[in-house]
């Protein structure tokens, strides 16, 4: 029997995959959100309330469908890197990546040595069954894992070519709103300045042959970004879900 192809395996520029924040860290929100059919859920410990532990019910809720986990740790940490590449996830989305040795680092807290610094506990960890299929998990836990690194600042637009070189880089994923505080323009992704840096990042990107991610503004639709090349696009999130259905239906209530 062949292995199960990784999530990372099924993306590709130009067939975008579309996915779901989990920022309530409820476990029936996120069956919810995967029954809807989602291509992946992405739990949010950098602005979400929930930490590691939370992760497993969410993890759980999801199990059996076709819908993969990935996780955007709190900061560019080894240690956060290390405990939720250990409970097991997809993919891991690392913030604030600024520099060209962010990535670097980024990518060595999750390899193994010698190729990174990742500690060594497939013995006990529940990415790899608690251990009953250590051997399997250290074959492959490198080359499967989808490794995101996002850019959301000038300092970041200025080096996104070294960055988007760095080995072990899967993709570059844009945070359209940080990016725009950064530039001077709170609150305002679509400003042209802020359109022509993002510009920058996908011609940096498509130049090293890797894939790009983000999350749609007011002006660019997730249609629009897959029309564009987007491989992974955040569409939506399971509080902005709740938010918008309770005030539509309300609205419509009390009209």
């Amino acid at each position: 029997m062949s292995a199960k192809q990784s999530f990372k395996d099924r993306l590709a520029p130009g067939r975008a995959r579309f996915g779901c924040w989990l920022h309530m860290f409820s476990p029936i929100a996120a069956e919810v959100v995967a029954q809807a059919g989602y291509d992946c859920v992405l739990i949010d410990l950098e602005h979400g309330p929930g930490w590691y532990q939370d992760m497993i019910p969410l993890i759980h809720a999801i199990q059996g469908r076709d819908c993969a986990t990935l996780v955007r740790v709190p900061s560019n940490d080894p240690v956060a890197m290390k405990k939720v590449l250990d409970i097991g996830v997809a993919g891991v989305m690392v913030p604030a990546v600024d520099t060209v040795e962010h990535a670097e680092a980024a990518v060595a807290a999750c390899r193994y040595p010698p190729k990174g610094m990742r500690g060594m506990a497939i013995g006990i960890a529940r990415a790899a069954d608690y251990g009953a299929r250590a051997e399997d998990y250290l074959a492959g836990a490198d080359s499967a894992l989808l490794v995101m690194c996002q850019i959301e600042s000038a300092e970041a637009v200025a080096n996104v070519h070294g960055i988007a070189a760095v080995e072990g880089v899967d993709m570059l994923f844009i945070g359209p709103y940080d990016l725009s505080a950064s530039l001077g323009y709170p609150g305002e992704p679509d400003r042209p300045e802020v359109r022509a840096a993002i510009a920058k990042i996908e011609a940096a990107v498509k130049s090293a042959g890797k894939m790009l991610g983000t999350i749609p503004t007011p002006g660019h639709s997730a249609a629009d970004l897959a029309k564009a090349g987007y491989a992974l696009v955040i569409a939506d999130s399971d509080v902005l879900l709740l938010r918008d259905a309770a005030r539509s239906s309300l609205a419509a209530l009390t009209a």
